[in-house]
């Protein structure tokens, strides 16, 4: 199995999109094999990264789709709000079904295990020292610890799926503009989280992303007709409660 080098998955990726392409084990469309048509139509769209959740997942997209890949594996706890990538052995398996790029949860919250998340942070680096981190972080104060205990790339992806920011109603551009300026020279800043429309996508490469990761907007369905219905309902079901179940 070919890997994409760090300073080529990072260059590739400057100025792309990275489209998300998972499905829950209750999602309407679940099939392994409608997510390797996702990651397909990605690259036939033009993406320039993809990123993808769960061994047999990354395993079967990598197989037929040879673009970098940040992989990660959700596992829910109901005693935790942390889920992406939770510990060294789903690192591993992450790892070894052939992502280029493994994302962790770099929040301060509390895992199943009892530790605050950006912990296992160092702990990866350690034991898989060739595998580029993908730091997940919800606010800037999370990110500069990210940058500082070394992770390769750094994005606003857990905004708004912890408990403090679980309200909001859309992205925070000064936030990840502050971010950008600040890690410019460091790490790359990645987009991830509430990007609905290419217009949207334009500003935060105005504000100096790296790139920019597009899922729920393109690859589930059920949850764009969700959104498209709650505005046609006059905003009485809010769709977003779905986009953060657990699963």
């Amino acid at each position: 199995m070919m890997r994409h080098t760090k300073e080529q998955m990072i260059e590739q990726l400057r100025g792309g999109l990275i489209v998300s392409c998972q499905v829950q084990h209750d999602d309407p469309c679940y099939s392994i094999d409608f997510v390797v048509k996702m990651a397909k139509s990605a690259k036939w769209g033009g993406a320039v990264g993809l990123r993808a959740n769960s061994p047999d997942q990354i395993a079967a997209i990598k197989a037929e789709v040879d673009l970098p890949m940040i992989g990660l594996y959700k596992i829910w706890h109901d005693d935790t709000d942390v889920f992406i990538t939770p510990t060294l052995e789903a690192a591993k398996q992450v790892w070894e079904a052939g992502a280029d790029i493994i994302a962790l949860d770099c929040t301060a919250q509390i895992t199943h295990e009892g530790r605050p998340a950006y912990e296992l942070l160092p702990v990866v680096k350690r034991e898989i020292p060739e595998a580029p981190i993908f730091a997940d972080v919800s606010n800037y104060e999370e990110a500069v610890r990210a940058v500082e205990m070394g992770a390769d790339l750094v994005g606003p992806t857990l905004y708004g799926y912890t408990e403090q920011t679980k309200d909001i109603t859309g992205p925070d551009y000064r936030e990840f503009a502050r971010m950008c300026h600040d890690f410019k020279d460091k790490v790359p800043v990645v987009m991830e989280g509430h990007i609905y429309s290419p217009e949207d996508a334009m500003k935060v490469l105005y504000l100096g992303a790296h790139s920019v990761v597009v899922g729920s907007a393109i690859t589930r369905p059920h949850l764009i007709t969700a959104r498209f219905v709650d505005l046609l309902s006059g905003y009485q079901h809010n769709w977003r409660e779905a986009e953060r179940s657990k699963h």
